[in-house]
């Protein structure tokens, strides 16, 4: 049994080498359009590839999958978040957790993680071939002459130079990953595939208004970030960079937004709870407590919430408030206004990151066009799909190369399934 594997990244070679441990006859081949295989794996998480998470403060997977959370809640029980650690300590990989449940390889290098899975493809007898898009898949129909209706019995590759495969594979699996324009699934679409419009999901905010770009460098621990009129929001250490925003809550938060906010041409307004409070009678209370307990001292000396220090001069600034004013003299207005810049500062955002920011896609093949227990094409018998090349996507912290494992885990449990009649 021949199987074609398009696309070599984390998907495309873990269902590989447990297709091969499954199916040790399939004769498997992964296609790769670039030169270099696992190209996203070596960049994750700054080089050390954060690969899972522990998910112990996940309470609803909706948090962390902004889209494919039903179907991952179901394939979850074939392969899990703790089966995935088990599996790469057991193949070499070593991993620990950090205090924010992300999981890392122990060597914290992102090439733990690629030489685990290129050993693997390699002593099991995977063949990888680079320089090889896939341009079209055509589908080979059985030619008995009989009046019944002609079935795939397989598919033939038609690279982007124009060639085509010599071998007819019986099995396919598309795991190419995340397409930032809906032509890069063109092929797809022309099976008769759904196809959700792709547009980026994780990016950071630009922010040219306000003078906050000043602060570059600033980081806060707990901040909410939310759009307003939207049901919107996330929660997390949030970084000022010389062109806006980034860190886990605007990240988290682009995530859940990715489809509004490009509806919306990536200009929109971004509310940020400095405090990650949300009574904000007990934030005023905590400003007149400070103004008893530091009466003569100067409001930029004495800081709430443990805020930085640039940070702190800057919101008063924002409020109206002179940085120099001594904490017994603010006035109501003043501590209202305060209180209204810590809870609910709004900026006007008008623009996305850099395309080189954006490791995740929103979109892809439409969930209605697989079927949920073995993720097999519903119009393509044969044809199976992993990894981020679905409509699934997660915020960061290791949730996508956790579907990415999950997902391709299931391809090569079902295609086994079939092979074995």
């Amino acid at each position: 049994m021949n199987v074609a594997i398009i696309g070599g990244g984390a998907a495309g070679f873990f269902l590989a080498v447990n297709l091969k441990q499954m199916a040790p006859q399939a004769r498997i081949t992964i296609f790769e359009k670039s030169r270099k295989v696992l190209a996203k794996v070596a960049v994750s998480g700054g080089g050390r590839c954060n690969l899972t998470n522990s998910f112990r403060e996940v309470t609803d997977l909706k948090q962390v999958y902004p889209r494919g959370d039903k179907l991952l809640k179901r394939l979850f029980k074939v392969f899990s978040p703790q089966m995935a650690y088990e599996w790469f300590e057991a193949h070499g990989v070593r991993l620990v957790t950090q205090e924010d449940q992300c999981v890392f390889p122990q060597s914290q290098d992102a090439q733990s993680v690629i030489f685990c899975l290129t050993r693997l493809a390699r002593e099991r007898h995977v063949e990888v071939l680079t320089g090889r898009g896939v341009d079209v898949l055509r589908p080979e129909k059985n030619t008995t002459g009989s009046n019944e209706p002609e079935a795939t019995i397989g598919y033939r590759l038609v690279f982007q130079d124009g060639c085509c495969s010599e071998s007819c594979y019986d099995y396919v699996a598309v795991t190419t990953g995340g397409s930032p324009r809906a032509e890069g699934l063109r092929y797809l679409a022309d099976l008769g595939h759904q196809i959700a419009s792709p547009v980026p999901s994780l990016f950071t905010f630009n922010v040219s208004q306000c003078g906050i770009t000043a602060l570059m460098g600033t980081v806060v621990e707990q901040v909410q970030a939310s759009i307003p009129a939207t049901n919107f929001k996330a929660v997390g250490p949030l970084l000022v960079t010389h062109w806006g925003m980034s860190g886990p809550a605007v990240l988290k938060l682009s995530s859940h937004g990715a489809r509004y906010i490009a509806e919306h041409d990536y200009r929109f307004t971004v509310l940020l709870n400095w405090v990650d409070r949300t009574n904000t009678e007990a934030v005023a209370e905590e400003i007149r407590k400070s103004m008893r307990e530091n009466g003569q001292k100067q409001l930029a000396s004495v800081r709430l919430y443990h805020l930085p220090a640039r940070l702190w001069s800057f919101l008063l600034e924002r409020s109206g408030i002179a940085v120099d004013k001594r904490w017994a003299e603010l006035s109501k207005k003043e501590i209202n206004r305060l209180v209204n810049t810590l809870c609910s500062d709004a900026y006007a955002v008008d623009g996305k990151g850099a395309f080189r920011d954006e490791f995740v896609t929103c979109g892809g093949i439409s969930l209605d066009s697989v079927d949920k227990q073995t993720l097999e094409s519903k119009v393509c018998p044969g044809l199976f799909f992993a990894g981020e090349v679905l409509d699934i996507d997660g915020v960061t912290g290791g949730f996508n190369f956790q579907a990415a494992w999950t997902t391709a885990f299931v391809c090569a449990k079902s295609i086994a399934k079939k092979m074995a009649g």
